[in-house]
């Protein structure tokens, strides 16, 4: 029998278990169908230059699409959550089992228990992906597709990467290299009350990952004089400890999904001590690896209360609604996290504000929904 997949729990009975299996499967299924479109798609895109920079066939399966697999997994998982449980919960209600199921004494409340057990497993799953096996997928496709695709729009490191590493004192770093873990041109400015008063230059630099030191054979330092005038001196052996990690001269954006939760978490406390403008990326891109996976409860709960009952259209209507609905929660996180990342509204509350919005949404259609 199907359902023997499912575990025997006391009180867990044979209706949970049938709910339970069915949202699962129904949820696998789109899943994996429209990971399979995407693939398909993405590699009749990039098979050209796969050809071209004669990409090694385990390097395209292992390093770029088992990587890619875990991402556009958790990308269309609400959606689909949303979907496998408006369609199976559509399908009960036009054979009237819904109904059939509360007049035999369940409550809709209890109805509801298997439902969120599934919404249960999906969200730990999704938060596992999010908080630790996504960033090192994202390095691991990064560093493939700088070798293997030349349309690759997604770059790790600015080519021209100016820092706040105190308040008043800037780093200005061009073409870092992360092998050789060296810099183009490497620049010290000390601002006092928006005038220069400070400054170093080095045609070169290269940066020590154990002891987090900047060394240069040669170096040019300037300095304001009262007459405000600049005298330089050169300098030969600089080796200085700064407030700069080479992981810094990433592209915000681009960096943050490289890292796992705990660095993010330390990055977001060093880039507060130089009251940088990029804490607000850092703390979106934190607290939305926590609300896209709780929104699962929210959606699941919203899908049920909705296709619980009969409506004019049938399944499709039911599904159709479900689409917009779940179109219009991501649509609504991305424009609060463009306000987030602004500063024009506080990180945490653009982040989970479609949450809060959506959760009153599913409150009211719950009790709307047929008891």
């Amino acid at each position: 029998m199907r359902l023997r997949l499912i575990p025997s729990i006391p009180g867990y009975r044979t209706l949970d278990r049938y709910i339970l299996g069915k949202f699962l499967r129904t949820y696998v299924f789109g899943l994996l169908m429209i990971i399979i479109i995407v693939v398909v798609f993405d590699y009749v895109e990039k098979v050209d230059d796969f050809t071209e920079l004669k990409a090694p066939w385990k390097a395209v399966v292992n390093d770029y699409y088992l990587n890619f697999i875990p991402y556009f997994m958790n990308q269309f998982s609400s959606l689909f959550t949303f979907i496998a449980v408006i369609f199976f919960t559509s399908k009960l209600a036009m054979q009237t089992e819904i109904v059939a199921i509360l007049s035999g004494g369940v409550s809709f409340r209890r109805l509801m228990w298997p439902y969120f057990l599934g919404a249960f497993i999906i969200t730990v799953l999704n938060m596992s992906l999010s908080l630790w096996v996504i960033p090192q997928a994202q390095r691991e496709i990064i560093q493939f597709e700088s070798q293997y695709i030349k349309s690759s729009q997604r770059v790790l490191y600015d080519e021209n990467a100016y820092r706040q590493i105190a308040p008043g004192t800037f780093a200005y770093v061009r073409g870092y290299t992360p092998r050789a873990e060296n810099v183009s041109f490497f620049a010290l400015e000390q601002y006092d009350d928006s005038k220069l008063v400070a400054k170093l230059e080095a045609a070169s630099a290269t940066f020590d990952e154990e002891s987090g030191r900047w060394t240069a054979p040669r170096y040019v330092t300037y300095q304001r004089t009262e007459e405000g005038v600049y005298d330089f001196t050169l300098h030969r052996n600089l080796d200085t400890l700064i407030n700069l990690d080479a992981r810094e001269l990433g592209e915000t954006k681009s960096l943050v999904k490289t890292m796992t939760i705990s660095e993010l978490s330390d990055y977001i406390s060093q880039q507060r001590q130089k009251s940088s403008d990029d804490v607000y990326i850092i703390e979106v891109e934190r607290h939305t690896r926590f609300s896209y996976p709780i929104a699962t409860f929210i959606l699941t709960l919203i899908g049920v209360s909705l296709s619980s009952r009969k409506m004019r259209g049938g399944m499709g209507m039911h599904i159709g609604l479900g689409i917009a609905l779940c179109f219009s929660y991501i649509m609504l996180g991305r424009i609060f996290e463009q306000i987030a990342i602004s500063g024009s509204m506080i990180p945490w509350l653009g982040v989970w504000l479609p949450n809060i919005v959506f959760a009153f949404i599913g409150a009211y259609v719950y009790i709307k929904a047929p008891k």
